[in-house]
């Protein structure tokens, strides 16, 4: 299952590294991918969306699903 989540102040390739290694340290999710241009966040697997974006969050950025 694929889900994309918002994911506001990623700035640059570190940002989207950041974000990436946050998401795929939630149990269920097999990989993630982050984009800053759509300021968004893709995730395949079966991860409960709130702890997606608490992930995120306390990665240091503002998300929402």
């Amino acid at each position: 299952m694929s889900q994309t989540i918002t994911v506001e102040g990623m700035s640059c390739g570190g940002c989207e590294e950041t974000v990436e290694d946050a998401l795929e340290g939630v149990e269920g999710v097999e990989s993630a991918s982050a984009d800053r241009e759509d300021s968004a966040a893709t995730v395949e697997g079966d991860a409960e969306t709130d702890a997606l974006v608490a992930a995120v969050e306390d990665a240091g950025y503002e998300a929402s699903a």
